[in-house]
């Protein structure tokens, strides 16, 4: 993922739109699909939707409320400005943060080991569903990690805005040495109230200093403020700007040498108003500390500090019912650890998907050199990228989940298909309000955008040379995997019949919208058969992606895999190849459901055509793998073989049956430990390949959970097949059992010593590396745990189940 990457389609009736109307979005499509019924919006509209804060609120709504929560250390100076904590960020002194348990329609507890600040905070979040989608409290408790003086000083500020129609100032009721209030109105939320308790027990600063006369720290300090809707994400700024006359003046009144302790300096203005649109809570508190927070919408039900302890029970029992019920860890991970670890890499899942709304940076110039059919085409679109006059596109809303909170707070469109594997066993509903708001994103061509950088907060988290998006780019379509499973629980006939008729009500409306992706990827990614001389069956199915360059085909999500040198417009990809008979397959299925026979028909044939092409084109009998293909000098294809997750995805994508002949080797390259078995996983790349652990070693060597997730899946599914030859079936079972205990085991391993997920694992070592607090796609760990262990092989390595 290292900022990774984009994709496009170039249409000549789109372009001329652009050309007629310059300042109209011509792209947008017409049909939105429904992203859930009231129910549904009353169990769901709250959350932790801005998951780059380590705790912040918003409802699933634009232009409204945002909450969130900031603190730092104050015994000095240096350590307020050296550790105040706002956003996720990956160089903090931080031994792990994340939920422990957390239902997006009850709650959860989020736990904050803040080691800079030597400080852990542990917040529960609880929802009171209800009419206009309820209440919602924070309990927010502070405890000194071993170690730290017993009389150590934490400042927290809470703040909230309004960005729409409304009105919020603090109430009648608030008193700042106990409750304080904020009352308001807005035309989506109706009436509320927000509520910042003091309870007694907590503990202040004692006074030292002639500023205390000036503002008593025992005391809670509010304030409020006019910010222009647009900047009200911008918190921390605010905040810091607040604070800053606070200590100019008293550096004026008392001096550099007797100015006021950190603590008492490092304070907000203390101005509050009944009305405005952005409110500040500040509190200095001494040792252990708790605190709540109460959203109390005027339609109720209403939520009180006494409901708080029941209801945070109640939900951690819920919780962990749930889960024992579905994704319960099997053997040999039944150790009540392994339960702790799986809960918290789910529940850091389902924490971590977010509401966004906003603008995005596309360049719609459809410019010629974006087709990329001349040789030398990199330099090209490279040229055409830096004179088009990129355009701001409108405002879209996206529910999803994100990869890694600290750094990929966002969207991203090859992520959300994995993510939603383990969603969609918990929660059906919300996995369908995902999928409708991914494919709402969609414009009339067909393309969605793979990096969702909505509005400026999204954007301030992304270097600008990465924000624009093109739409002739693709990305791997994994949202049909989870079409997939929605057709394949409605043929289990597991489900009852309300959901059974949501499920199907949802692929109904969806239907169109995943033809018209599909038929995108056909047009815009086609590879060239014909011009080449290439011997194949059908002269349609084969596949390139766009927006390639030298180091890079960022588009396939695979950014730095090594592929054919220098590029050529003649190249053909076996990934693509292999997620597009996927995108097939699935909409066979759903066609099929939905009696569109039709259609059904139409994609069974293209189906049909691209098997006979996957060893046709792209089979290479001399290194007995799936290879990528490209042109020679001599104007000849030939196959450039980098052995990896490349030459597996036929196998991962679920395109060879059992009985394939060249089932065999592929197994056997799975498990050889000179290639691609390790003790950690399986890697990226094969040791004996030239390019392994070279230049960026993004993906040329590391373990990556998503791959390694597919390959589990489809060795469980050869091993299971009654078609399956008997040493295939042999051979696959020791591979999943083996490949299913190695992989969970290091990352549970890493997870322990650390704190963290990570984006990818050390072949050599197991070590996380890269990206931390990656509980995105990693969370899979979680589906293959509580996968079914089949009791096959040695338990001694890969190498063992190498020979057919």
């Amino acid at each position: 993922m290292e900022e990774r990457s984009w994709r496009c389609s170039t249409k000549g009736l789109l372009l001329l739109c652009t050309l007629i109307f310059p300042f109209v979005n011509c792209g947008h499509a017409d049909e939105q699909v429904p992203l859930g019924g009231a129910a549904e919006n009353d169990t769901l509209l709250w959350g932790p939707y801005r998951p780059n804060l380590y705790f912040g609120v918003r409802p699933r709504q634009p232009n409204s409320l945002l909450a969130g929560l900031m603190w730092a250390n104050a015994d000095s100076f240096e350590a307020v400005t050296q550790g105040l904590r706002h956003t996720c960020e990956q160089g903090e002194d931080m031994h792990g943060y994340g939920w422990d348990e957390y239902d997006a329609r009850a709650g959860g507890r989020q736990t904050i080991h803040d080691k800079g600040n030597k400080i852990d905070l542990t917040i529960d979040f609880v929802k009171s569903p209800g009419p206009g989608g309820g209440s919602w409290a924070a309990r927010v408790k502070g405890q000194p990690m071993k170690g730290a003086p017993h009389d150590i000083t934490t400042t927290m500020f809470f703040h909230v805005g309004l960005e729409g129609l409304g009105q919020l100032g603090f109430g009648e009721e608030t008193n700042q040495k106990g409750d304080v209030v904020l009352e308001g109105k807005s035309d989506k939320l109706g009436d509320f109230s927000i509520g910042v308790t003091q309870p007694k027990k907590n503990k202040f600063p004692k006074k030292t200093h002639a500023s205390w006369d000036l503002r008593p720290l025992d005391q809670t300090l509010i304030t409020s403020l006019h910010v222009p809707p647009e900047h009200l994400w911008a918190a921390r700024n605010i905040i810091m700007a607040d604070i800053k006359p606070t200590i100019d003046r008293y550096g004026k009144e008392f001096g550099q040498e007797n100015i006021p302790p950190a603590y008492a300096a490092f304070t907000i203005s203390n101005e509050p108003k009944t009305a405005s649109n952005f409110h500040i809570v500040q509190k200095i508190l001494v040792g252990a500390f708790d605190f709540d927070i109460i959203y109390n919408s005027g339609a109720g039900p209403r939520l009180s500090s006494a409901d708080l302890d029941k209801q945070i029970a109640a939900n951690s029992k819920s919780f962990k019912a749930k889960f024992d019920q579905i994704l319960k860890p099997l053997a040999p991970f039944t150790k009540a650890e392994f339960t702790t670890f799986s809960q918290s890499l789910f529940s850091n899942l389902l924490g971590g998907v977010g509401y966004f709304y906003g603008d995005s940076l596309v360049d719609r110039s459809y410019a010629a050199e974006y087709d990329e059919e001349n040789e030398g085409f990199w330099e090209e679109t490279a040229e055409a990228r830096a004179r088009a006059q990129v355009m701001f596109d409108e405002n879209k809303e996206l529910f999803t989940a994100v990869p890694s909170r600290p750094f990929f707070p966002r969207g991203f469109l090859w992520d959300e298909g994995f993510h939603l594997v383990p969603i969609a066993e918990w929660d059906l509903d919300m996995t369908m309000s995902i999928l409708s708001s991914w494919f709402n994103l969609m414009d009339n061509d067909g393309w969605i955008a793979r990096e969702q950088i909505l509005g400026p907060e999204a954007r301030s988290k992304v270097p600008q040379e990465f924000q624009v998006q093109y739409p002739h780019y693709a990305n791997p379509p994994t949202l049909f995997m989870i079409i997939e499973t929605l057709v394949a629980k409605l043929e289990s006939k597991s489900l009852p019949a309300d959901q059974v008729q949501k499920v199907q009500a949802h692929l109904s409306s969806i239907y169109p919208l995943l033809k018209r992706q599909y038929l995108w990827f056909r047009r815009t990614q086609s590879g060239d058969i014909k011009s080449y001389d290439r011997e194949a069956p059908s002269t349609k199915e084969a596949y390139r992606w766009r927006g390639r360059s030298v180091q890079h085909i960022l588009t396939s999500g695979l950014d730095d895999y090594p592929r054919p040198q220098p590029p050529h417009p003649g190249e053909l990809h076996v990934d693509l190849f292999s997620w597009v008979g996927m995108m097939q397959r699935a909409l066979i299925a759903v066609s099929t459901y939905l009696s569109e026979t039709d259609d059904a028909a139409t994609f069974t044939a293209h189906h049909t055509a691209l098997l006979k092409n996957l060893d046709a084109l792209h089979w290479n009998d001399h290194h007995k793998a799936y290879c990528d293909a490209s042109i020679d000098d001599y104007e000849e294809s030939y196959h450039v073989c980098h052995k990896g997750y490349i030459s597996l995805f036929p196998f991962m994508t679920g395109l060879l049956p059992a009985t394939h002949p060249h089932l065999p080797h592929v197994l056997a390259l799975i498990g050889d430990p000179e290639e691609l078995w390790s003790p950690y996983g399986v890697r990226s790349l094969s040791q004996k390949d030239d390019h392994y652990g070279t230049d960026e070693n993004y993906w040329r060597s590391p373990i990556w959970v998503p791959m390694n997730y597919l390959i589990v899946k489809q060795l469980h599914a050869v091993a299971t097949s009654p078609d399956a030859p008997k040493a295939v079936k042999t051979t696959a079972t020791g591979l999943y059992d083996e490949l299913r205990e190695n992989l969970v085991s290091n990352v549970y391993r890493q997870w322990k010593d650390t704190g963290f997920a990570w984006e990818q694992y050390n072949p050599e070592t197991g070590k996380g590396q890269r990206t931390q607090h990656f509980t995105g796609w990693t969370s899979l760990v979680v589906s293959i745990m509580a996968m079914e262990p089949l009791g096959g092989g040695s338990g001694k390595g890969g190498g063992s189940h190498g020979e057919l």
